[in-house]
């Protein structure tokens, strides 16, 4: 028995920042943000409202599309770095929020792969036998933790939150395989210092701006590219896969460079290799649901999907999945 995706649902915030709207904020332009990341433009949540907002609106949308009775979940995981507070899960709230009452929720904190390890995590849920509908949410409100006079980051992430359900299959289909890895002794190059044990919440980290999301491009770009490819091509030899077995890459949306470094190196032809990165600019843990709901209608059943991230921690790792329905 596998666990498979069995619907998606997503959500995206109103208002839309454009790299011209950035350009009055900071000392950047469009032709300069487009090349060296691929992004045009990335969705902003309203003030006031937290990432479980953007997580009740996409699990909400796979409960109607599937009719499905919330009292039949039994689990809801939020993937996110952005919780609407410290100490309580953003996952326990959401539950409730959509009537899942006999379900429990955790979050997961891994970034830009959080939505990976995620589905290793309900997949496992799944395959125990005990658990039949597992919600899983990437959601970032990564707005809420930028510091929008730093141009290096600035530019490059937004909002937004994608879900899946996740099923047992027994056809054969669903998750197949997964190569996930960690390294925390660069955990300095891509962080938020403040707010944490080590260092918490004073007057001086306040001023110091040190709550804010910091990234060491150049090293972090390095890594990124080098692990997510080999990931990639980790779990394809795994399974005995060629370029050719492969129908479609769905890589973390972090920067269009990165995910053509990926493709190149598994030899996927450009129509198989999914972005949406020049709408949305990174999301975080929700860049790969949402590349799954904007591209569902492309999905047949059977089709071997690799899905690919990398993220802070360091975090990273791919995924082998054979879709489970047509559209």
């Amino acid at each position: 028995m596998n666990a498979s995706i069995s619907a998606i649902g997503s959500y995206l915030p109103e208002k839309i920042l454009t790299n011209y709207d950035l350009e009055k904020i900071v000392d950047t332009n469009d032709d300069w943000i487009i090349s060296r990341t691929g992004i045009k433009e990335r969705r902003i949540l309203d003030k006031g409202l937290g990432t479980s907002f953007m997580a009740i609106k996409a699990a909400q949308s796979i409960i109607k599309k599937k009719q499905i009775n919330p009292l039949e979940i039994d689990l809801v995981i939020v993937a996110t770095i952005t919780p609407d507070m410290h100490a309580t899960a953003t996952a326990a709230y959401v539950a409730s929020e959509i009537g899942a009452f006999n379900a429990f929720g955790f979050d997961i904190n891994a970034a830009c792969s959080g939505f990976l390890y995620g589905m290793s995590t309900a997949s496992a849920f799944i395959e125990s036998g005990r658990y039949k509908k597992v919600i899983l949410i990437g959601a970032d409100k990564m707005s809420s933790i930028v510091d929008y006079s730093d141009r290096n980051t600035c530019i490059i992430f937004g909002d937004g939150a994608g879900a899946v359900l996740l099923e047992p299959n027994n056809e054969g289909l669903g998750v197949q395989d997964e190569y996930l890895r960690s390294d925390g002794s660069n955990r300095d190059l891509l962080r938020i210092e403040a707010g944490g044990s080590q260092l918490p919440t004073t007057k001086e980290t306040l001023e110091s701006k040190k709550h804010f999301i910091f990234q060491d491009g150049k090293n972090v770009f390095k890594h990124a590219v080098f692990n997510m490819a080999d990931a990639s091509e980790q779990i394809m030899k795994r399974n005995g896969l060629t370029n050719l077995d492969v129908s479609f890459l769905v890589a973390h949306q972090a920067n269009k460079r990165i995910i053509d470094a990926t493709s190149n190196r598994m030899g996927i032809a450009d129509e198989k290799v999914l972005m949406n990165i020049h709408r949305y600019g990174n999301t975080t843990a929700a860049t790969i649901p949402l590349i799954l709901s904007d591209f569902e209608s492309k999905f047949k059943k059977g089709d071997n999907i690799i899905f690919a991230s990398f993220g802070a921690g360091f975090s990273w790792g791919a995924m082998f999945l054979k879709w489970a329905y047509n559209h």
